[in-house]
């Protein structure tokens, strides 16, 4: 593809126009009382009007412009990334229907003292987050045993639910099949392997730090012991499978649909039929539908701004103060970081991000597993913060109204800490870095 070297930005008005059409209904709907408020406004409807909005306002015949836009949503990048958003919400729909979350939370409580409950509490929710990879549907499946945990030995709500998102964004983060890192690592050229273990190197630590504060500060006043731990070891096998074969490298498409296989040959033998369990993988498969259009509109949307010279004009902008590697680090941390505030969407911001942070890594010499790491990693810490994203409403909402959203704020320790340590390994010095 030739190079093009325009420069406008005028081409950034179609973005404009989607990160305020989708905050600025979020912000009204907020005031007027309704729950979820920037999840009222599907995301494809909002880039639907920016994509009319740069049909308008770009040069060139309607013919050229569609063109443009058809070659972005049909990118190869675009499309791979969504044939594997389908098969991880196939997966997702046959594991839950086998009962393979209720077992993992409950063989996870069998073997967590009760003196140890909060950090018990991140430690489950990572790991379902790991092997779902879904943050809101870890959330909503650990979120009432969570509450009933902490009402029952004396731990503070706030904190308890505050381990549970703050583990669920761990999982999150580094999940091989979630939305955000098949996001990321696709926008970025880089394998999931090579992102995970960029990702680690900054999660880990800072969920060793985590646990060992909620051991220190979150132990409960009174030990309890859930009652009905019962769990079936079978169920875990394909989450098993999917983090053990995927961090051996496989290729992602033969990672999921082998897990896939797995989950409903297990399905198959506990009596569900065969149209029963195609019925659970269309599920799987509906369930990304607007991820999905999702990603070809911001794609071919990303395309046009591009051709007009829009990412060109950001990377100019941001050449003014970035003089090497990790001030370009710094502007991609800045750029997915500020989008995530904005749109209360991790995948949204990454796809927004993307095609900026792939043309910024390349200028300043950055490694593409590094840019999509940050990219994941950034977008994880906001979106596990800002008290108006979908994972901080969900956990608020389990308290009955007992605490507000912004209430759980300042327990999101994890959140913070992985913060403050993607920013270290940014500023720290480096033998790669200027």
């Amino acid at each position: 593809m030739k190079e093009n070297n325009k420069i406008s930005a005028k081409a950034l008005i179609p973005f404009v126009i989607f990160i305020a059409l989708y905050l600025i209904t979020g912000l009204i709907l907020q005031v007027r009382g309704v729950e979820m408020a920037f999840y009222q406004l599907p995301a494809p409807i909002a880039v639907f009007v920016a994509i009319i909005a740069a049909f308008f306002i770009f040069e060139g015949s309607i013919e050229e412009k569609f063109d443009t836009l058809v070659a972005g949503c049909g990118d190869s990048n675009i499309i791979i990334m969504c044939l594997i958003y389908l098969l991880a919400g196939a997966f997702s729909s046959l594991a839950k229907a086998s009962g393979g979350v209720d077992s993992v939370v409950n063989l996870g409580l069998s073997f967590i003292p009760s003196g140890f409950l909060t950090a018990g509490v991140f430690l489950i929710a990572s790991f379902i987050s790991i092997a779902t990879g879904s943050s809101v549907g870890t959330i909503t499946a650990l979120g009432p045993i969570a509450v009933g945990l902490a009402n029952t030995s004396g731990i503070s709500l706030a904190q308890m639910l505050g381990a549970l998102v703050g583990g669920a964004m761990f999982g999150d983060n580094l999940s091989i099949i979630s939305d955000t890192t098949i996001a990321a690592t696709r926008s970025q050229g880089c394998d999931m392997k090579d992102k995970f273990k960029m990702n680690a190197k900054i999660a880990i630590p800072s969920a060793i730090l985590t646990i060992i504060l909620l051991l220190v500060f979150g132990a409960p006043e009174v030990t309890t012991s859930p009652t009905d731990l019962t769990y079936d070891p079978l169920s875990i096998i394909p989450y098993l499978f999917v983090l053990i074969v995927a961090l051996m490298g496989v290729n992602v498409f033969v990672v999921l649909t082998g897990a896939i296989g797995l989950s409903s040959a297990l399905l198959l033998i506990r009596g569900t039929s065969m149209i029963d369990i195609s019925q659970i993988i269309w599920e799987g498969f509906t369930g990304m539908f607007e991820i999905f259009l999702l990603s070809m509109l911001i794609g071919g949307l990303s395309r046009m701004v591009a051709e007009e010279g829009g990412i060109n004009w950001i990377i100019s902008k941001i050449k003014i103060f970035a003089k090497g590697v990790r001030s370009g680090e710094l502007g991609i941390g800045l750029l997915v970081s500020l989008a995530d505030i904005c749109v209360a969407n991790n995948t949204v911001a990454i796809i927004i991000s993307g095609p900026i942070a792939k043309k910024m890594s390349r200028a300043f010499g950055i490694d593409p597993r590094r840019s999509a790491s940050l990219l994941d990693t950034l977008s994880c810490v906001f979106q596990g913060i800002i008290p108006y994203s979908a994972q901080v409403l969900i956990a608020a909402g389990f308290t009955g109204g007992a605490l507000a959203p912004f209430e759980l704020v300042p327990f999101f320790w994890y959140q913070f800490i992985l913060g403050i340590f993607a920013l270290i390994s940014i500023l720290a010095p480096s033998k790669n870095k200027e």
